[in-house]
């Protein structure tokens, strides 16, 4: 994303990062409504730089750590989220996955799907798949809300299979 960053606006991070605490804005939704209408941003530059100054994202966590405390107690998921993480990762080099306090988002350069351990025997897989009509197993977004257009919900490793890999690929695809 930082990368991305540099490459759209010919600026680093830390300009940015700059400009947003010579504004004196400190709320979250603020900042993004700066970003976007003084400079332009896109929502998702806006919201990474948001993160950074309010040090509310991963990066200014330890990931590993994020990521530990969403599986406590939950441990019987792991297997689920490592698999699906495998097979998402097979689909290209341009993946980032942003661990937060209790999800996972997996972002090309727009959010495409977010994983979170929904109890201690379900995980919910949020999928960005506009026009696509829903299922039984392919739900609306449920507590996503605008995050994500659908929702599946998994229990164990064996549901990540060849339709849901599809899901996926196709929400990789579209989030260009």
């Amino acid at each position: 994303m930082e990368k991305g960053l540099l490459e759209k606006t010919g600026k680093p991070l830390e300009h940015w990062i700059k400009v947003v605490e010579e504004s004196k804005i400190e709320k979250h939704k603020a900042i993004i409504d700066f970003l976007k209408s003084e400079h332009g941003f896109t929502y998702g530059y806006a919201n990474f730089i948001a993160m950074k100054v309010r040090k509310a994202d991963a990066a200014s966590h330890d990931a590993g750590d994020l990521l530990e405390n969403q599986y406590k107690g939950k441990e019987v998921l792991r297997p689920v989220y490592e698999k699906l993480i495998k097979e998402i990762s097979a689909f290209g080099t341009d993946i980032t996955r942003t661990p937060k306090k209790d999800s996972v988002s997996v972002i090309r350069k727009k959010q495409f799907a977010l994983i979170k351990p929904a109890t201690k025997t379900r995980i919910d897989l949020g999928l960005k798949l506009k026009g696509k009509p829903t299922t039984e197993r392919l739900g609306d977004s449920g507590p996503f809300g605008s995050m994500c257009t659908h929702r599946v919900q998994l229990i164990t490793a064996e549901e990540v299979d060849s339709e849901l890999i599809g899901w996926l690929k196709e929400a990789y695809e579209g989030a260009v």
